[in-house]
């Protein structure tokens, strides 16, 4: 799978850890495994909370909302932008980067040169060893969506896992649909 892919989870997944969740792929490589982020699930911190940051509180990127990227290493923090020339960033696809020279993105989003609604900061990451991944897909846990990294910006969190179902239609249309939990129904 190629980075940039969405990983939407099934709405049966029973790992709260993705309970309805969009992940997208940062990195996958079959001897290694897989790294991404999760998209979906928003913290009640901000950048500023959890780091000190050049200009303080005064700093554009100390009210950008943290995201939970996953369950591992909750004290990594990674980030996606749209900003192609930031050195050490990896491309995504559809103008989205992973990564690169923090201080510089940081110096950028102060001098307004990156605007905040471009970049997302993630506290951990979602991580697979080798075959883990490709096992959990053909289980039926995950749902692909490839070269779909442009929707990072242009979804909101909280509706992401649905709207990106309602776009893949068909039966994928009736998914998104599913109850949290089907007992209730």
């Amino acid at each position: 799978m190629k980075p940039g892919t969405l990983l939407i989870s099934q709405p049966f997944l029973g790992d709260p850890n993705f309970e309805r969740s969009v992940v997208v792929l940062c990195r996958h490589l079959a001897q290694e495994g897989a790294f991404g982020l999760v998209l979906t699930q928003l913290t009640a911190l901000t950048l500023g909370d959890a780091l000190d940051l050049p200009l303080g509180s005064a700093s554009p990127a100390a009210a950008l909302p943290l995201y939970q990227g996953g369950p591992v290493e909750a004290n990594t923090l990674h980030f996606l932008h749209q900003w192609a020339a930031l050195p050490g960033a990896s491309a995504l696809g559809q103008d989205v980067y992973w990564g690169g020279d923090f201080e510089q993105l940081i110096s950028l989003i102060n001098s307004g040169t990156i605007t905040t609604d471009s970049v997302r900061f993630f506290a951990g990451y979602s991580g697979w060893s080798a075959g883990q991944l490709e096992e959990e897909i053909s289980r039926g846990s995950w749902i692909r969506q490839p070269a779909s990294a442009g929707k990072v910006f242009t979804l909101e969190s909280d509706a992401f896992w649905r709207a990106i179902l309602r776009e893949k239609g068909g039966r994928f249309r009736a998914l998104s649909n599913y109850p949290l939990d089907p007992r209730l129904n």
